[in-house]
């Protein structure tokens, strides 16, 4: 089944944004559902590389804007993940637990976080971007990677 997504390319990956979802600038995503489902991006599952392991929060816990809601450990780091609307989670993805690959191999479906009620939908997503504008975040923070990488090659020389 084909996506309707932005393309964003970086170095020798292509980043997948899919419209029809609400980004927050923390790289996650909403869409709206009865419940919402959040979940990761295409560009964070690729700035941590394989992921190995994923802490969220248990069903009946209520979560907030933009505040950590749980944490992805990879081989390269330990990454925590921002809630992109306010609500209580009445579901979490059991499979990424057992297999947090997902999370690498498909963030927009299979590898989803969570379900929420949520709390204000229109409130909270009111500062959230469209694909559109996400992806030019994404390419914003592509350019700021490379800036800081070239960086760190000149003092090294």
């Amino acid at each position: 089944m084909m996506i309707d997504a932005i393309e964003v390319a970086s170095g020798k990956f292509i980043i997948k944004i899919p419209r029809g979802l609400l980004y927050s600038q923390h790289d996650t995503w909403v869409r709206e559902a009865s419940p919402a489902v959040i979940g990761i991006t295409d560009y964070f599952q690729l700035l941590l590389g394989d992921i190995l392991y994923v802490n969220l929060p248990e069903e009946g816990c209520e979560i907030n804007t933009a505040e950590e809601i749980g944490e992805l450990e990879s081989v390269k780091a330990v990454m925590g993940i921002y809630s992109p609307i306010s609500g209580r989670v009445v579901e979490v993805n059991s499979r990424i637990k057992d297999e947090p690959e997902l999370l690498n191999q498909n963030p927009y479906g299979e590898g989803w976080l969570l379900k929420v009620e949520p709390r204000n939908f229109e409130a909270d997503t009111a500062n959230l971007m469209n694909a559109e504008e996400y992806a030019k975040l994404v390419e914003f923070k592509i350019r700021e990677e490379q800036k800081r990488i070239e960086k760190q090659k000149s003092i090294k020389k």
